[in-house]
């Protein structure tokens, strides 16, 4: 059934605003009466993920929306590009691959769209109030927005974001309804050791079994302490959205729209109850490494979403001013690393041997050393990505037991948590 538009969005599909925004009502008109959309709502901003896309459609898209002077009319961030314009040698692509990467890039910085270039945009600043409703793409950017800020988007597909963006609205479904976002699942995690619960491994682990166990249906999860932090919710959110199709989840007494797990529920009993075992999350735990037994070690990979300042001063600490024996890339945003710049924490860095990869990650474009071997990575993300993206197996661990490895230049993992 078409999506029933307003008088001021037919003006618009008229060609009242121009060429570039017919053609972006079009598509969204098109896409959400797909989708069961009944009508487009006004969105307060818009995170685009189309410098992914390197196929001839995805730049003649955006080339014809610039060419005929699109513009985004509400606040609009770049989720990551194929490049890293910041070391234009970080990325090993042949001249074609390389021009339509740039290309797109090009064309969607023309739109108006601010180059952040990361998968975490709040860490530039792009930070949406919660109940607002806006059209962002980028898996881990989105279960972030839906559900550590409380904004309200749906998992924009490709062009929808970049029409969102120059429309000023996006197709009225999905998690955009109140009644979609209620928690359905609730997860229990009182019988995890506290220790457990508080290590940062844990959140990528516990998103990797959630998406597996939860798929699209939103889930509560009781027992996390209050004082969760937003890196810890980061990395759980991109590895549910990484092992399955989750784009909201809630932590009780930690999330905007879980004061307690019973109002996550909407006062509703929950359709089931989930109480973690220490079995099973050693279980999830161990899906995500696919190298299993290896000693051997060819890279160390962080940074899938994007590594936070407070993530690289642990990184720092834990250093303490050693060199890493194997190549270690860690994926950041611009913003992160002129930060670091600013402080001089980026020789350090340098120093200790990481290289810094910005506007992309190694999950995104040819990064790690080529021919294969074995990764190991704190990212419950780029765990379960890496084996199909990079050919690389994977050794998953904590940020500790990637900086030991990374000085001992083998594997090293300390099972104790997890005992």
């Amino acid at each position: 059934m078409p999506l029933e538009l307003t008088a001021d969005e037919r003006a618009m599909l008229a060609g009242r605003d121009g060429p570039a925004v017919a053609l972006a009502l079009r598509v969204l008109a098109e896409r959400g009466a797909l989708a069961g959309a009944d009508r487009l709502i006004p969105v307060v901003s818009a995170h685009v993920g189309g410098g992914l896309d390197e196929g001839d459609a995805g730049v003649a898209f955006a080339e014809r929306l610039q060419a005929a002077g699109g513009r985004v009319r509400i606040p609009a961030t770049l989720d990551l590009g194929a490049l890293d314009r910041l070391h234009p040698d970080r990325v090993r692509a042949a001249p074609h691959r390389r021009d339509v990467a740039l290309r797109l890039m090009q064309a969607h910085e023309s739109l108006g769209c601010r180059p952040t270039w990361t998968s975490a945009p709040h860490q530039s600043g792009h930070r949406p109030r919660p109940g607002q409703d806006v059209a962002w793409s980028g898996a881990s950017a989105v279960v972030f927005a839906n559900s550590v800020l409380g904004a309200r988007t749906e998992r924009c597909g490709d062009f929808v974001d970049i029409c969102a963006g120059l429309v000023g609205r996006a197709p009225r479904h999905g998690l955009h309804l109140a009644e979609n976002r209620r928690a359905r699942i609730l997860v229990e995690t009182a019988a995890l050791p506290a220790r457990l619960r508080a290590a940062d491994a844990f959140f990528a682990v516990l998103g990797s079994w959630l998406g597996h166990a939860a798929g699209r249906d939103v889930a509560v999860i009781a027992g996390l302490a209050a004082d969760t932090g937003e890196d810890q919710l980061k990395a759980l959110g991109a590895a549910a959205a990484a092992g399955g199709t989750v784009g909201l989840f809630h932590v009780a007494g930690v999330t905007p729209e879980a004061p307690s797990a019973v109002a996550a529920l909407g006062g509703e009993p929950p359709e089931a109850t989930i109480r973690l075992t220490p079995a099973m999350i050693r279980a999830a735990r161990d899906r995500l490494t696919t190298a299993p037994g290896e000693q051997r070690l060819d890279a160390i990979a962080l940074g899938v979403p994007h590594f936070s300042l407070a993530e690289f001063a642990q990184l720092l600490a834990l250093l303490r001013g050693r060199r890493t024996a194997v190549p270690f890339y860690v994926c950041t945003g611009r913003a992160v690393v002129e930060a670091l710049r600013r402080d001089d924490r980026l020789q350090a860095l340098d120093a200790a041997g990481i290289v810094i990869v910005a506007d992309t990650c190694v999950a995104a474009a040819p990064i790690l050393p080529a021919g294969g071997g074995v990764l190991m990575t704190s990212s419950g993300s780029l765990a379960q990505d890496a084996p199909g993206r990079t050919g690389y197996g994977v050794v998953f661990g904590s940020l500790e037991d990637c900086v030991a490895s990374a000085v001992a230049g083998r594997v090293c993992r300390d099972e104790q948590p997890w005992a």
